[in-house]
């Protein structure tokens, strides 16, 4: 039992630290942010409610500048302000940001961002195993390899919720009329709009799938669905 404690105690220690960052992260979004109403989005957001057979699709702002959307673990959809300026400046358009909100919808529906805390956790957990392993046979540096071997299995799970959250959005930017134009336009903006661009960090270590890998997947979704 003895040699299982760590394992143990590496688990409940993530848990902790997931909740705690939760808590952390519901408390910051609620204090800087409010529900967006812009009558220049109402009509691609309102396809995207009448094609969930809702009365309205609620989307939050989120007051800092980088580009990004990011579904909440309470369910609520946000957008930055840096996205939304970018929108307001006419570099994005309002079917390009119903694109984003699709895939932020994708994570709520999905129940990627509820799952986290699993994942978290185990990782942590895993993270300690590998460690404790590594370090009797490589003294000093099995600790950043269990580090990196757990990076990668972190960038792996986060790609396939992407694709997942991509695939939501397609099916759904299709039912609303939309269709995939948008959604495949905005992601060959997005290295521009973030300042992403020549980003040299190797595909299999980025939370985020390469561009022309998640178009690809976008496209053979739609063939097969149309």
């Amino acid at each position: 039992m003895l040699k299982f404690t760590p394992l143990l105690l590496a688990l409940i220690w993530g848990i902790a630290m997931y909740r705690m960052s939760v808590w952390r992260t519901l408390r910051e979004l609620e204090a800087r942010s409010s529900e967006l109403a812009d009558p220049a989005l109402a009509r691609a957001f309102g396809q995207l409610a009448r094609a969930l057979d809702l009365p309205r699709v609620r989307v939050f702002l989120y007051e800092i500048e980088p580009v990004n959307g990011l579904a909440a673990p309470d369910g609520k959809v946000y957008i930055t302000r840096g996205f939304y300026d970018k929108f307001r400046q006419g570099q994005i358009t309002d079917t390009e940001m119903a694109s984003v909100i699709a895939h932020e919808l994708g994570h709520v529906a999905l129940g990627h961002s509820k799952r986290r805390m699993i994942d978290f956790s185990g990782q942590n957990a895993l993270r300690t195993a590998l460690a404790m392993l590594l370090s009797r046979i490589l003294p000093g540096l099995g600790v950043y390899i269990a580090g990196w071997l757990t990076q990668m299995l972190a960038a792996k799970l986060s790609r396939s919720d992407e694709y997942e959250a991509d695939a939501y959005a397609t099916a759904l930017l299709i039912k609303a009329g939309i269709g995939t134009g948008p959604q495949k336009s905005l992601f060959e903006k997005l290295p521009h709009l973030t300042g992403a661009h020549g980003a040299s960090m190797p595909a299999w270590l980025m939370s985020h799938p390469k561009t022309e890998e998640r178009i690809k997947a976008i496209e053979a979704n739609e063939a097969k669905w149309s």
